[in-house]
């Protein structure tokens, strides 16, 4: 709400970890990651975590012909998250993967992923778009 009295809704429930007690957006997160010049599109879920319940994992594709060593790709966006929204976020680890897992309208499939960074088997929505790239994730590149 501003202070005129306007509400404002920011982003989706679904979208919304909670780290260590803390609501916290990945749309947010997600739009610190797509500013920067190297990175095509992006996704961040929530990851489980033994002492802060869950914390955000960044995944970005690269932009074509982007030119940009990997870990300090990484390191920049964490940085980022750091500056624009705080040091609350815990953004630690953020992948370069040739794709994202998506429907055929474009909806990223962010269940999917989460399902296969914690290494669990899910049946593929029938849905997606590319059924590889989740192949292509679980090989880890």
């Amino acid at each position: 709400m501003d202070e005129d009295g306007y509400l404002y809704v920011m982003g989706r429930t679904d979208d919304v970890i909670n780290v260590a007690g803390h609501r916290l957006s990945t749309g947010t997160m997600e739009a610190v990651i797509a500013a920067h010049p190297a990175v095509a599109e992006c996704a961040v879920i929530g990851v489980h975590d033994d002492v802060k319940g869950q914390v955000p994992r960044g995944f970005v594709v690269l932009k074509a012909g982007a030119a940009i060593d990997p870990d300090r790709l990484g390191e920049e966006l964490v940085q980022s998250v750091r500056d624009q929204i705080g040091a609350i976020a815990s953004l630690r680890e953020v992948d370069v993967v040739p794709a994202l897992p998506k429907t055929r309208s474009g909806k990223i499939l962010r269940r999917t992923l989460r399902a296969v960074v914690e290494g669990r088997d899910e049946p593929v929505p029938s849905t997606i778009e590319d059924p590889s790239v989740l192949t292509a994730l679980r090989s880890g590149g």
